[in-house]
Order: structure tokens, then C-alpha cells, then sequence
């Protein structure tokens, strides 16, 4: 069995990020999705509990997909799940610098066991970022285009309990 693993903080998940996921379920045997914290991102719109909970219900009934919490580096996680590969998803040509970077760092670490595999995201995604969605959801627009329909409901929810309304907090 080939597995892969898919990390990132998905704060939120974005359809970007699920073109990624379907991809990969379409070439490899399991993907495992880890969400993990990102330490340059203090605040998150939602909690890592709230982001397993909300990435979950979306592959509930896909069989080759396994949601986790990942702590660490992502090649430990990677190993730790015996994952043969990392799947990295590519915007465009201002992601592959850093990801080249990255995939030299984690094939050290990892003692050459855990290659990178960078996916380009679809056309339609590939202007898709969480923060991105998370400055059109603060702006008081429309995000339905970026998100699932679950994933929208509960950004809106977040943007009500916190208070922010156009942009402005109340």
C-alpha cells in the first residue's frame, strides 16, 4: 500500500486544498490529511479540534482518506504514519522556491525514506489561499466560491462570535 501524507494548517480547508486531496487519492492507496499548527500563526479562526472535526465530516465517506493531528516536523509525522511520500500542493511558480527548499530539508531528515510530491492545484483554485478566504469572510463577501458549504457555515459562524461585521469589529 502506498500512502501519502497531506499536512498543512487548513485554517480553514479550502476547495484549493481538497483539489490536492482528490488528486492524490486518485494516485496513491491512502492519504492521510494531518492538521497542524502552524507556530507562525498564533490565531487561528478555528481551533486544531474544530479543524479535525470540520475536515472529517468532508471525507467521512471517502475510504482512502485518514484525518489526524500531526505534531512536529512533517517528515516525523510522515515517517511516524509510514508514509512513503509528502504531498505538497502548488499555486504557482511563487510556491516552488520554498518548496524545493523544503523537500531537500525533509529527504535529510528523513534519511532519504520520505520524498516530496508536488501536486499543481487545478486552474480554478490555484488564486486559493486560507488566508486569502479568511480576508474575503472578514471583508463581509461572499466565500462560497472558495469552501465547501459546511466549511462556509461555520467561517460565518466564527465571524459572528467574534464579533466582526464588513471588516469592523462590533
Amino acid at each position: 500500500m502506498t500512502r501519502v501524507l497531506y499536512t498543512g494548517s487548513f485554517d480553514p480547508i479550502t476547495k484549493g486544498h481538497m483539489n490536492i486531496v482528490e488528486q492524490a487519492c486518485n494516485l496513491f492507496d491512502e492519504v492521510v490529511i494531518a492538521v497542524m499548527q502552524n507556530p507562525l500563526k498564533k490565531d487561528g479562526l478555528f481551533t486544531l479540534e474544530e479543524r479535525l472535526e470540520i475536515i472529517r465530516s468532508l471525507y467521512q465517506r471517502v475510504n482512502n482518506v485518514k484525518v489526524i493531528y500531526g505534531t512536529g516536523a512533517a517528515v516525523e509525522v510522515a515517517l511516524e504514519n509510514e508514509c512513503k511520500a509528502i504531498i505538497r500542493g502548488l499555486r504557482g511558480l511563487s510556491d516552488y522556491d520554498y518548496e524545493v527548499q523544503l523537500q531537500q530539508i525533509n529527504k535529510d531528515i528523513s534519511d532519504g525514506r520520505v520524498n516530496t510530491i508536488c501536486l499543481f492545484a487545478d486552474k480554478e483554485y490555484q488564486f486559493i489561499s486560507s488566508s486569502m478566504v479568511k480576508e474575503v469572510l472578514n471583508l463581509g463577501k461572499d466565500i462560497s466560491k472558495y469552501v465547501e458549504p459546511v466549511v462556509e457555515e461555520k467561517m460565518l459562524i466564527k465571524r459572528k462570535e467574534k464579533g466582526l461585521t464588513n471588516g469592523k469589529t462590533n
